[in-house]
């Protein structure tokens, strides 16, 4: 079998599109590489949708743990301190656990107990809790004085959030909130190594590079792969956020704009 043939085979085998059985031998670089960049389709799936929603989550939770109303107020504090205070492997467990328990008393929550939509709530909710205390640490920097020229110009309420406070907590926000993104984008991994099931041998690129490693029983051709294909996607989401960065910084002189650096977290 060519390369090209293995790519048609296997390309998108991990979405149920493509040979179903798994090469059983032989195992050549050509499908490492194919069915490892099949599986980081689940990676970029469970990495976009839970930054995209967790992104409007967190404003809220931060807007909430900033605001004078306690119910409010604590309610934020309470969901950033259990997500950031436990670890995302035990959320994982926990979730599947608490799912296939509502599963049996109630039919609506079968889907829940399938990785494309429970392991998917996980991640949005813990990157939510992640990215909330990012944003309320620039909410609170937020210089003074731009709140007053608001207030000086007759903006209050939603139109000063809108036109100054948003786009400030996003400028102030974005450098650390990049590495969060990034971070979540690696933290899929987790998703088949919890206890949600891959159906049908179809799991993300950690799942397949794991398959190999055991079948060849050597891990030094499969997870340099993968590696290699993460490092490539933190470069795309680098350059992605450097482009937003950018575009939030436009109005500052070139000397004052705020460039991004990227702190791995090697403990979280």
């Amino acid at each position: 079998m060519s390369c090209w043939e293995t790519v048609q085979d296997y390309g998108l085998r991990s979405v149920g599109i493509g040979e179903r059985l798994l090469p059983r031998e032989g195992y050549t670089l050509c499908e490492h590489f194919t069915l490892i960049g099949s599986g980081l389709i689940w990676n970029v799936y469970f990495g976009a949708l839970a930054l995209f929603f967790g992104f409007f989550l967190a404003i809220a939770v931060a807007v909430g743990k900033g605001a004078p109303n306690r119910l409010v107020r604590k309610s934020s504090e309470w969901f950033i301190f259990v997500f950031r205070g436990s670890p995302l492997f035990i959320q994982f467990f926990f979730a599947y656990a608490l799912f296939l328990t509502l599963k049996s008393q109630f039919a609506i929550f079968e889907s829940f107990t399938a990785a494309w939509l429970g392991a998917l709530i996980v991640l949005f909710l813990n990157t939510a809790a992640y990215s909330g205390e990012i944003f309320y640490g620039a909410l609170r920097s937020i210089p003074k004085g731009d709140v007053e020229a608001a207030d000086a110009y007759g903006l209050s309420g939603w139109s000063r959030f809108r036109r100054i406070v948003w786009p400030t907590m996003l400028r102030l926000a974005w450098p650390a909130y990049t590495n969060e993104a990034i971070f979540l984008f690696h933290a899929t991994t987790l998703v088949y190594f919890s206890s949600f099931p891959a159906l049908q041998q179809k799991g993300d690129a950690l799942y397949y590079a794991n398959y190999f490693a055991d079948k060849t029983f050597n891990p030094f051709v499969p997870y340099p792969i993968l590696a290699g294909y993460f490092i490539l996607l933190t470069l795309c989401i680098i350059a992605l956020f450097g482009l937003i960065n950018r575009r939030l910084n436009r109005h500052l002189p070139q000397a004052a704009r705020r460039r991004l650096r990227i702190r791995p977290q090697y403990i979280r």
